[in-house]
């Protein structure tokens, strides 16, 4: 193995899938990389079981003929698209190795198991999509990609605004959100971009937990005290990373349930990303992410990465 970063670039032909290739401009990586550009055709796989295309004699019932002529057909169009894709990425990124490849499946699982056998560090796929040819699908597909994937995961979306970049991450002091922050520590970014370093204390989880625990007020305002100073202390950590590679970093302590203030901050902040563990719950049950980073990816109007340690 290289030691190179390995990304896994779905490609489906679709306005957002070109978006998912404008995104990478914007996601902070590195010059040096290995990419592979996969297109799927949504069709049952036309091949024999030796790998080679079926032969296609006059003994064949017609309408299976046709359908297998039809197979080979979308998988011939997938190839054309992967290849196409994978000169544009070439084109952005002249230090990366790229490679394209197409193949019949069920998209979805085709890119997890793709990214498994490969193995990916990280997969990029638009939001949406579904190409002219009516033989591509990577709409649902991206929400089946980012609940099922061992690896991390960006859902890219086109970028509204120019400017420098501005970044989001979660942080709740899980090793996910850690995770999260030291990913984009990691990246390589554009002189002026800027982080938002996001913590949200939801006061209604430690009421539930401690619902059934006698205690005193004294004992609830000190638990509270001491967990503002722990999550201050989790912020700051988080801020000092990021600001040590050269971003403009400010912290937001925020209120009420996580994925609310999480996409809201991204909307108001005019977000270019937003970075979040895949999942994540601390010790503290004041501040919990986890199953947050799913809502968020699905319902942000940014790119959203969720990060995950490949398996």
């Amino acid at each position: 193995m290289s030691g190179k970063m390995r990304i896994l670039i779905a490609y489906d032909g679709s306005s957002c899938a070109d978006a998912a290739l404008d995104d990478l401009r914007r996601a902070g990586l590195p010059a040096e990389a290995e990419a592979l550009v996969l297109s799927v055709a949504d069709v049952w796989p036309p091949t024999s079981s030796d790998g080679a295309p079926p032969a296609l004699d006059d003994s064949l019932p017609p309408a299976v003929k046709m359908a297998r002529v039809q197979a080979i057909q979308a998988v011939q169009a997938a190839e054309t698209l992967a290849h196409q894709a994978a000169r544009i990425v070439k084109s952005l990124f002249p230090g990366w190795d790229v490679r394209s490849e197409a193949m019949a499946d069920s998209p979805a699982w085709a890119i997890i198991k793709r990214a498994d056998q490969w193995p990916a560090d990280l997969i990029i796929l638009g939001s949406h999509g579904h190409s002219a040819l009516h033989r591509f699908v990577l709409g649902s597909v991206s929400q089946k990609v980012l609940t099922e994937a061992r690896c991390s995961v960006r859902i890219a979306r086109e970028r509204r605004r120019e400017g420098p970049l501005r970044l989001v991450v979660g942080v709740d002091g899980s090793p996910g959100a850690d995770l999260a922050v030291q990913t984009m520590a990691r990246r390589d970014w554009p002189p002026d971009s800027q982080a938002l370093v996001v913590a949200v204390m939801d006061t209604r989880l430690n009421i539930e937990a401690n619902a059934i625990t006698p205690s005193d007020e004294g004992w609830v305002e000190a638990s509270h005290e001491e967990a503002v100073h722990w999550i201050d202390e989790t912020v700051g950590r988080a801020a000092d990373q990021i600001r040590n590679r050269g971003l403009r970093v400010e912290t937001l302590l925020g209120d009420g349930d996580a994925k609310h203030v999480l996409i809201e901050q991204s909307e108001s902040w005019d977000a270019d990303c937003v970075f979040v563990g895949a999942s994540g719950m601390t010790r503290r049950s004041y501040m919990v992410l986890g199953s947050v980073s799913t809502a968020v990816a699905a319902r942000a109007s940014c790119s959203v990465e969720v990060v995950r340690k490949a398996s």
